[in-house]
């Protein structure tokens, strides 16, 4: 476990539809405010998967509200990214992405390679296993790097 706790993270994935999202929900979940968190995508071109939502539910972690986001809109918006402690990437593109964007900026960009599960599965209960496996391997990356969560 890091030593440091960030004031501001950025999870970042593919599209914010399924793993930046589930990561962002669960930081906010387990440490309240005591960080920013927000969640961001390369591309929007997709909503908040209904997998996503229905596996974080089952941790009380509540995604249903999620808006998409990308890079570009955050930066329309005003949302700097020389304004987070820490970037995390879950997906290879948006590590490229995030480093193609940080690399003006003295900014960490950590990569936690985390299961795609869209597109696993050809059941409903198959791909739910797969989402779940998604959201536990964030939920233990997010452990192992923040600590315990506030009680």
């Amino acid at each position: 476990m890091s030593a440091h706790f960030p004031s501001s993270v950025l999870f970042c994935c593919d599209h914010n539809a399924t793993r930046s999202p589930m990561a962002e929900g669960m930081m906010k979940k387990f440490y309240g405010h005591r960080a920013y968190v927000q969640s961001v995508g390369v591309k929007n071109d997709l909503e908040i998967d209904g997998f996503a939502v229905t596996v974080c539910a089952e941790l009380g972690v509540e995604l249903q509200r999620h808006r998409v986001r990308s890079f570009d809109e955050m930066a329309q918006w005003g949302d700097d990214l020389s304004g987070f402690d820490l970037i995390v990437a879950l997906s290879p593109a948006s590590q490229r992405h995030a480093l193609e964007l940080t690399r003006h900026f003295h900014l960490e960009v950590e990569y936690w390679p985390i299961l795609d599960p869209t597109g696993l599965g050809e059941t409903r209960e198959a791909k739910l296993s797969a989402y779940r496996q998604a959201r536990d391997q964030i939920a233990g990356r997010i452990l192992a790097r923040f600590g315990p969560p506030q009680g």
